[in-house]
């Protein structure tokens, strides 16, 4: 039976993909694996990446094990560093893979010892040859670079390796209709509000989990959101509705620490928690998309754009740095788009 695997970058996690035709038998023993996932974005099997599944998989043996002791060590600094810099939780994990994946890929080599060279054959013989995306490939070279400049007090000369210009994919958007779908799917009053919540105010995954119940001042009928991406924070308007939704929600769950509590009330609720809880929306409301929570908060951009707000509210709103970030969902939005009549009509 033919078959082959290699490692990719997928929703922030290195995984182990298996590729082969469709087979029932071979679909139940990859389902027997611990953390074996179905990706239908991606329309692969993956499962985590560890020592036991490379080599059952036959993973290049250049790929196997962790960095050297010395190595270990240096991913141990550079996590330190970022950490004491107030680098957010998400940027330390992607940087420190990253670097941890790079001197794996030299263990051999002294840290001391690493050169530009050293790079470049990295991005070729790893990047490259394992089609990592553009976006993880920059932020793995700079997550390089930042190192040996910050940890290792040495400058790393990149600017030779080879990185293809940014992927431009227009954001993903759902209907007000597929939206409403999606919202009503759940019973549950906690978990209705949080995806509701999401929309509503155009929230990152991030930005609800770390609410605190302090966060939301019904009496201006705004919430703050506090030190976000870029370490910045900002107001948003919260409607009628949806404050409805949160007293009742306060009324029957009344969180103390975080505004939505894990299963331990000092400990906010947890991400995959909150992804599952969208996917079983999904399936109730018989939605096919591959829809991640993000597409919530684009789609509360493009309709808010649609039906009239300025560019400039949108980009406060969302907590965008730069106006041309918010520009792209004058690209998916339908309202100009609609009035077009296509001289196929005329025919």
């Amino acid at each position: 039976m033919n078959w082959s695997s290699k490692l990719i970058h997928h929703k922030k996690e290195i995984r182990i993909a298996v590729y082969f035709e469709k087979n029932v038998q071979l679909i139940e023993r990859i389902k027997q694996f611990q953390g074996a996932k179905w990706s239908q974005t991606l329309r692969v099997w993956h499962l985590p990446d560890n020592e036991q599944n490379r080599i059952h998989f036959k993973i290049p043996a250049a790929y196997l094990s962790f960095p050297s002791q010395e190595g270990i060590l240096a991913v141990q600094k550079f996590s330190y560093w970022l950490a004491s810099r107030r680098y957010s939780t998400n940027t330390v994990k992607t940087y420190t893979e990253a670097l941890k994946s790079f001197l794996v890929f030299h263990r051999e080599l002294p840290v001391s010892e690493i050169t530009n060279e050293h790079v470049i054959a990295y991005n070729n013989e790893y990047i490259l040859k394992n089609n990592i995306s553009v976006s993880y490939q920059n932020q793995i070279v700079n997550a390089i670079k930042l190192f040996f400049r910050t940890v290792e007090n040495k400058k790393m000369v990149v600017e030779s390796i080879y990185r293809p210009k940014g992927e431009k994919k227009l954001p993903n958007v759902l209907s007000k209709e597929e939206v409403k779908l999606i919202l009503n799917a759940h019973h549950n009053i906690k978990h209705k509000t949080m995806l509701s919540l999401i929309y509503s105010c155009g929230l990152r995954r991030g930005e609800l989990l770390n609410l605190k119940p302090a966060d939301i001042d019904s009496k201006r009928n705004l919430i703050l959101i506090k030190q976000s991406k870029g370490k910045k924070d900002r107001i948003v308007p919260l409607s009628p509705k949806i404050l409805e939704m949160l007293r009742s929600y306060y009324i029957c769950y009344k969180p103390k620490t975080w505004l939505f509590e894990g299963r331990n009330e000092n400990e906010p609720y947890d991400e995959r928690s909150l992804s599952n809880v969208l996917k079983q929306a999904l399936t109730k409301s018989n939605i096919q998309k591959p829809v991640s929570l993000h597409w919530l908060r684009h789609s509360y951009a493009t309709h808010l754009l649609e039906s009239g707000t300025d560019l400039r509210f949108i980009q406060e709103l969302l907590g965008h740095s730069s106006s041309r970030t918010t520009e792209i969902y004058t690209h998916v939005s339908t309202k100009s788009l609609q009035q077009i009549k296509s001289p196929f009509d005329d025919l």
